[in-house]
């Protein structure tokens, strides 16, 4: 999985209330700070940083909400 990558671009990009390496991978992300502009600059950074594009239907919250739906997410745009 990529998740020490992602969790470095959710630490630069998500504005985050809480310190990222505090957050457990299933920890609530909107809980702990994110916002829905702070999304849009996280999946920005993340299709740069893995060279996919989030398609529409997976442009949601649940798709943000945590540490590992996002790796999940970004794991099945690479497959």
């Amino acid at each position: 999985m990529h998740i020490d990558k992602i969790r470095v671009i959710l630490s630069a990009h998500g504005r985050l209330t809480q310190p990222v390496d505090k957050l457990d991978d299933n920890s609530d992300l909107y809980q702990a700070g994110l916002t829905s502009l702070a999304t849009v600059g996280l999946m920005l950074a993340l299709e740069d940083e893995f060279d996919i594009e989030f398609p529409d239907s997976v442009l949601s919250r649940k798709t943000f909400g945590s540490i590992e739906t996002i790796a999940d997410t970004v794991e099945d745009l690479l497959d």
